[in-house]
């Protein structure tokens, strides 16, 4: 028979077991309603990278025949001086991991046409010569030739450019000499010639339109005339053409947003979409950069939409972002009625691929846990949340979400020792959006969004996948809309989980994933 000491022993064994089966899992507090924090540390940026002391501006990409995106980039800093914004470069073959080839294109002099270096297009001739046409600008004004005209620089092999020692062109009279840029070159077979095209601005009647050149020999360009004039706002930055199928779509940016047109002809007419925006958009007028200056590659098959994410302005998870950040790519899908939608690049598959287990527990309101499947309900005036363990420094999740027709659930972020308050990553039927403004939940009943994009609840059931890299937030949903977001409450071991906002919800067949 066996004595206490042998008793106590077994039962040491017994609890070591059982501890040894839950390896890997968040561990919960006595009280069942909290989990214990677990350490974090941030990450090197790998899927949103941004150069050592500057930040990511408009973005011209380039696809070699051997596969590779190059990201030709404006590069921003806070120490600007009378020259500013040499064009920079990364390149990747799987958008999860970047070379950084620093600086390619060097600003001019305060005496030449582009002491600043504006947006422009990087493409290849037929005898394999490289193009880089740019946009030079001079505060000074050329001597009352404006502001903007169109340069160009050519390349062997990619790295060293060497630039024409004269300007291309100037603004065509009737439109206006200081704005008068980013133009984009590509062939034409249909027309064995190439197009440029270029943003510019009729002052009298048309407001920002998009303009086009054709060219025979790359040197010697005529003027078309408007490709897109919606008159409705005042500059259509950074314009890129592309097909998927038989629709034709034209992007185009403006108002810290990237938007876009469709047409069933290269040759137009443009009408921009319902609802034409794929990423948020800030409503803090001059300071919601949250996807801009999107132009498009076409890469191992699929097109990705590639521009950055504007970097924090002075108030944390406000929405209000700075002009530059990082790179940002979303994979574009053609929908059923011919617009965009943006899902996570298909390559971010294969480098998150270590499944991290997780145990959820109820913190608050009526929560039903069955493995990895959540329900909540909630009374207005009230929320229900449950939280899932600190948050990865980088991983996705992905998982089906169903809520109340006119409810608001989504995703939480806090309730770690250091800050027990919970914000919110929302999607909300109520007005129908998604939206992330920094608020705590009990909060979302009396504010009013202040980073958003709009999406239409018109389904039983949502499927979301969101990717994180330190505090960047990535919210994809259903393959139509996103929500980009930095979120530093998501960090330095933040716990998340899942809310419900007066209303019920469920969050069902939740996979967490890191990179290993």
């Amino acid at each position: 028979m066996c004595n206490r000491k042998c008793l106590f022993s077994l039962f040491l064994v017994m609890i070591l077991l059982l501890s040894g089966c839950n390896a890997g899992e968040p561990s919960g507090g006595s009280d069942g309603k909290t989990i214990d924090d677990e350490p974090y540390e941030a990450v090197e940026y790998s899927l949103y990278p941004y150069p050592e002391g500057g930040y990511v501006g408009d973005v011209m990409p380039f696809v070699t025949k051997d596969d590779q995106l190059e990201l030709y980039y404006l590069c921003e800093t806070d120490t600007n001086g009378q020259g500013y914004h040499p064009i920079y470069k990364f390149s990747t073959t799987d958008l999860c991991s970047y070379k950084d080839h620093g600086m390619v294109l060097k600003y001019g002099t305060g005496a030449e046409p582009d002491p600043a270096l504006g947006t422009g297009s990087v493409m290849q001739d037929e005898d394999g010569l490289y193009h880089l046409f740019y946009t030079g600008h001079n505060d000074n004004g050329n001597n009352g030739k404006g502001k903007e005209c169109v340069m160009h620089a050519s390349s062997t092999d990619r790295e060293n450019w060497v630039k024409d020692e004269e300007v291309l062109f100037f603004a065509p009279d009737g439109y206006s000499k200081d704005d008068f840029r980013d133009p984009e070159v590509f062939w034409v077979e249909r027309d064995q010639c190439y197009w440029l095209l270029i943003a510019a601005r009729e002052e009298e009647t048309l407001g920002g339109v998009v303009v086009k050149y054709t060219s025979k020999d790359l040197k010697n360009w005529e003027f078309v005339g408007p490709i897109f004039a919606p008159m409705s706002q005042y500059m259509l930055e950074c314009p890129d053409l592309f097909n998927i199928g038989d629709k034709w779509y034209l992007t185009y940016s403006w108002d810290c947003v990237t938007y876009y047109a469709i047409s069933d002809s290269m040759d137009g007419p443009f009408v921009p979409a319902r609802d034409n925006i794929l990423d948020g958009k800030g409503l803090t007028e001059g300071n919601g950069f949250i996807f801009y200056a999107a132009k498009t590659a076409e890469l191992n098959g699929n097109i990705y939409l590639c521009g950055w994410h504007g970097r924090a302005g002075v108030s944390s998870d406000s929405g209000i972002y700075q002009w530059a950040g990082n790179v940002l790519v979303h994979q574009l899908v053609q929908l059923e009625d011919g617009r965009l939608g943006v899902k996570a690049p298909d390559t971010f598959d294969n480098y998150f691929t270590e499944e991290r287990s997780f145990r959820a527990v109820s913190k608050q309101g009526d929560v039903k846990i069955d493995g990895n499947n959540i329900t909540l309900s909630s009374e207005s005036g009230s929320y229900a949340l449950a939280d899932m363990g600190t948050r990865p420094a980088t991983m996705t999740l992905e998982c089906d979400v169903t809520l109340d027709q006119d409810g608001c659930a989504g995703f939480a972020f806090g309730g770690s020792e250091s800050d027990e308050t919970y914000t919110a990553l929302c999607l909300d039927a109520r007005k129908n959006q998604l939206h992330y403004e920094g608020y705590e939940i009990a909060d979302l009943y009396d504010m009013e969004p202040g980073a958003v994009t709009r999406f239409d609840f018109n389904k039983d059931s949502y499927h979301v996948k969101l990717v994180f890299e330190n505090e960047i937030a990535v919210m994809y949903v259903d393959g139509t809309k996103c929500l980009t977001s930095r979120i530093m409450h998501s960090t330095n071991g933040a716990h998340i989980g899942v809310f419900s906002l007066g209303c019920g919800a469920s969050f069902s067949n939740i996979t967490m994933k890191v990179h290993e």
